[in-house]
C-alpha cells in the first residue's frame, strides 16, 4: 500500500483499517464494508472497479465507512482511497473469507503439523491469503489492531499459518477455484467466555458479576500488569517472599533427610489446580517430593528419571543432587541420574516447579513419569507430596489471575470487535479444552458465543463450524467411567440445534499424551465437508458420520438406529466379542462394556451383566476407541441416552 501524499501533516492523513491492505481478500456476493479514519468532516472517496464511492469522516475519531457493491469472485484489483492524501491498495482478490478462531489447536502452525516439510514445500497457493490478528486483550472494545496485514500463501509464509485453517482453506480453494481469505484470531489456553461480548455474557447468571467487575475497571491492562510486577518484585525481595526451600542458597527441601511427613498429598500427573483445592487459582512455586525404594544392585548403576511434562519450569534433584532443569511446558523431561547418586533402600526425588500462569505442575502421560534402573522401571505416577515455599497469602494478588487472556470479554474486545463488519463467508472454531472442567456450563456458553458473533455481523444464519474436541488423556480406568471431556463434547454437539452450524468430530485423531495432535489435515478436511453442506449448499454431501437417532429396548436387548449414516454403518476393529466403545447400564447407573453386532442401519447390544438395560453410552471418555464409521470414513460422534448428572453438573 503506497501513500502518495506523505508530505501532508500526519493528523490529516486518511488511514485504513488493518483489514484493508495489499493482498486482502474481499467476500464475493455480499455488500463490502471498507473503513478507516480521517479528520472529522473530511470528505473521503473510494475508487473500486471503475466507480467511485463517497463518505465523510464523522465522530470524534473521524471514522468513515464505504460499502462497496456485491462483487463476483475475481481479481487482482486495485482500490484507491482519497482524502487529503491518497492510498492505493494493490493485489485485491474477491473470493470467500473465513474467520478462524479459538485456542491453541486452532493456533497450531503448519510448521508443527503432520508431514510439515512436505506440506510447506507444496504450499504454492497465492490465491489463499491470511491476515493474523495479534494476541491482544483489552478492557474496552478496540477499533483496530496491529500485525503485518495480509500474506499470500507460499512455502515462505505458510509455516506460520494456522494448520487447521490452512488445510480447510486448501480444500475449499481446490474444490471451488476461488480465492480464500483467512482471518485468524486465536490464543492458546483461552476459555470461551473471553471471546464473548460483555453485553451478551452478562446475561448469563454465572458470569454477570464477573463481567460487571471487568466493566468497572479503569486504566489499562498494561498499567495494572506493570503495577503488579513491581509489587511482586518488592515482595520477592522481602522476607515474606523468600523461597524457604532455597534458604541460605541451598536446596534445603531437596535434602533426603528432611522430614516431609506434614506435606499434603497430590496425585500426579495432573495440574495442581485440579489436584489440590488450596492451589485451585495458584500461580507460583511449589515443591514436590516422591520416595522410591531400590535394591543394592539397582542403586549401584546409573538410572534415567522421567518426569513427563512440567508447566512451566522445573529444577530437579535426586537425593539432594541436582540432575536437571527445563523451561517450557511442552518438553518431556528425561534426566540422567549418575552412578553413585542412588542408594539402597529409600531414595527421594524432589522437583521444584515454577508456574507463570494458567495450569501448573507435572502433567502428561502417566507412562512418562518413571525411574528406570538397569533392571526395571519404577512408575512414579500416583501419590506425591507438595508444599508451597512461602506464605501464599502474602503474595500480591494478580489483577488478572492466569493472565488477561483468561478474563471474560477481553479477547472479544481486542480481537473480534475490530473485525466487525468485514464481510465473511463464515466462521470456523476450535476451542473447548479450557472449558472442559465446566462442560455443563458450556451448554449455555457456547451457543451464546455463536449468537453473539452473528448479532455483531447482523447475520442470524452466519455459517458457524466447529471442531469437537480431539481425544486426550488416557482413560482413568479400564471400565466405563465419567469424563469431563466427554461432557464437553456433548455440550458442543448440542449447539447443532442452532441453524447453519456444523461439527467436525476429531476424537480419532487425538493423542493421549499431547493436547495438540499433529494431524490437522483430517480436521481441516472434515471442517471443509461441513462447509460444503452448511455454507455452500451441497445438500447431498456426506459431512459427518452416523448420528444416533433412536433407542429401542426389548428385554435384555438394546437396538440403536442412526441417521445420516452415509452409505452404511461400518465397524472398524470390533475386537472379539465386544464392540469397543459401547457401554450399557441398568437402573443402578453402573456401566459395563456391551456385546453386539451391526444389523443393517442398526446396532444391537446386550450384556449378561445388565439384564434390564436402560441406558447406552458410546465413545464416552477422554480418548475413547472409535469403531463406528460410515463408508466415507467419518466417525460417529459420541453420545449417551441418559441424562444422569455428570462430573461437571452444577460446577460454576
Amino acid at each position: 500500500m503506497a501513500a502518495l501524499a506523505a508530505s501532508l501533516p500526519a493528523a490529516s492523513a486518511v488511514r485504513l483499517a488493518r483489514l484493508v491492505g495489499d493482498h486482502m481478500v474481499l467476500q464475493r456476493g455480499q455488500p463490502l464494508p471498507v473503513w478507516g479514519w480521517a479528520d472529522a468532516g473530511e470528505a473521503v472517496t473510494v475508487s473500486w472497479r471503475g466507480r467511485t464511492y463517497a463518505a465523510t469522516a464523522s465522530g470524534p475519531a473521524g471514522r468513515w465507512t464505504v460499502t462497496l457493491p456485491a462483487t463476483p469472485a475475481g481479481g487482482p484489483y486495485e482500490l484507491t482511497v482519497r482524502g487529503r492524501n491518497q492510498l492505493t491498495v494493490r493485489d485485491v482478490l474477491v473470493g470467500d473469507v473465513w474467520l478462524a478462531a479459538g485456542q491453541s489447536n486452532m493456533e497450531w502452525p503448519v510448521a508443527d503439523a503432520l508431514n510439515a516439510p512436505a506440506e510447506i514445500a507444496g504450499a504454492v497457493f497465492p490465491r489463499i491469503r491470511r491476515l493474523d490478528v495479534p494476541n491482544e486483550a483489552a478492557l474496552t472494545p478496540q477499533t483496530d489492531f496491529g500485525g503485518v496485514g495480509w500474506q499470500p500463501c507460499s512455502p515462505g509464509t505458510v509455516g506460520g499459518f494456522s494448520a487447521v485453517a490452512y488445510f480447510f482453506a486448501r480444500e475449499l480453494h481446490q474444490r471451488y477455484q476461488v480465492p480464500i481469505g483467512l482471518i485468524t484470531a486465536e490464543w492458546g489456553g483461552t476459555p470461551a467466555e473471553s471471546w464473548i461480548s460483555a453485553q451478551t455474557l452478562r446475561q448469563l447468571p454465572d458470569f454477570a458479576d464477573r463481567v460487571g467487575a471487568v466493566q468497572a475497571l479503569t486504566g489499562s491492562i498494561a498499567d495494572r500488569q506493570a503495577d503488579y510486577e513491581a509489587r511482586t518484585q518488592a515482595w520477592q525481595a522481602s522476607p515474606a517472599g523468600q523461597d524457604q526451600g532455597l534458604a541460605g542458597g541451598q536446596a534445603r527441601w531437596a535434602d533426603p533427610a528432611l522430614d516431609a511427613g506434614s506435606w499434603p498429598p497430590m496425585t500426579l500427573p495432573g495440574y495442581w489446580e485440579s489436584q489440590a483445592e488450596a492451589l485451585r487459582t495458584f500461580d507460583g512455586t511449589v515443591w514436590l517430593r516422591r520416595e522410591v525404594t531400590l535394591t543394592a544392585a539397582e542403586a549401584a548403576q546409573p538410572a534415567t528419571l522421567g518426569l513427563a511434562r512440567i508447566d512451566d519450569q522445573d529444577s530437579t534433584w535426586v537425593n539432594g543432587v541436582a540432575v536437571g532443569g527445563t523451561r517450557g511446558y511442552l518438553p518431556n523431561r528425561r534426566y540422567a541420574v549418575p552412578a553413585g547418586v542412588l542408594r539402597p533402600g529409600r531414595n527421594v526425588v524432589t522437583v521444584r516447579v515454577v508456574d507463570t500462569g494458567g495450569g501448573g505442575g507435572i502433567w502428561g502421560s502417566a507412562a512418562d513419569l518413571f525411574l528406570t534402573t538397569a533392571s526395571r522401571t519404577l512408575p512414579l505416577a500416583g501419590p506425591w507430596q507438595y508444599r508451597v515455599p512461602y506464605d501464599a497469602a502474602s503474595r500480591p494478588l494478580a489483577p488478572f489471575p492466569g493472565g488477561p487472556s483468561q478474563v471474560p470479554t477481553l479477547l472479544f474486545n481486542g480481537q473480534i470487535y475490530p473485525l466487525v463488519p468485514y464481510a465473511l463467508k463464515g466462521v470456523i472454531w476450535y476451542q473447548g479444552e479450557s472449558n472442559a472442567d465446566r462442560a455443563a456450563q458450556y451448554r449455555a456458553l457456547f451457543p451464546a458465543l455463536i449468537r453473539d458473533w452473528r448479532a455483531r455481523w447482523q447475520r442470524p444464519a452466519l455459517p458457524f463450524l466447529f471442531v469437537q474436541l480431539a481425544g486426550y488423556l488416557p482413560p482413568a480406568t479400564a471400565e466405563p467411567a465419567e469424563s469431563s471431556w466427554a461432557e464437553l463434547r456433548e455440550a458442543q454437539q448440542l449447539a447443532l440445534a442452532l441453524p447453519a452450524t456444523g461439527m467436525a468430530t476429531a476424537i480419532d485423531v487425538g493423542d493421549s499424551t499431547d493436547i495438540h495432535p499433529r494431524d490437522k489435515q483430517t480436521v481441516g478436511r472434515r471442517l471443509a465437508l461441513q462447509a460444503r453442506r452448511v455454507a455452500y449448499g451441497e445438500a447431498a454431501v456426506v459431512a459427518s458420520g452416523p448420528v444416533f437417532e433412536r433407542l429401542t429396548i426389548s428385554g435384555s436387548t438394546v437396538r440403536l438406529t442412526f441417521s445420516n449414516p452415509g452409505h452404511d454403518l461400518v465397524l472398524r476393529d470390533a475386537g472379539g466379542p465386544y464392540l469397543k466403545g459401547f457401554a450399557l447400564a441398568g437402573a443402578d447407573r453402573r456401566f459395563v462394556w456391551a456385546r453386539g453386532e451391526v444389523q443393517g442401519r442398526s446396532i444391537v447390544l446386550r450384556s449378561p451383566e445388565v439384564p434390564r438395560p436402560v441406558a447406552v453410552r458410546y465413545a464416552w471418555g477422554n480418548l475413547p476407541f472409535l469403531n463406528l464409521y460410515n463408508r466415507e470414513g467419518l466417525p460417529a460422534p459420541p453420545f449417551r441416552t441418559d441424562q444422569w448428572p455428570g462430573l461437571t453438573t452444577g460446577r460454576p
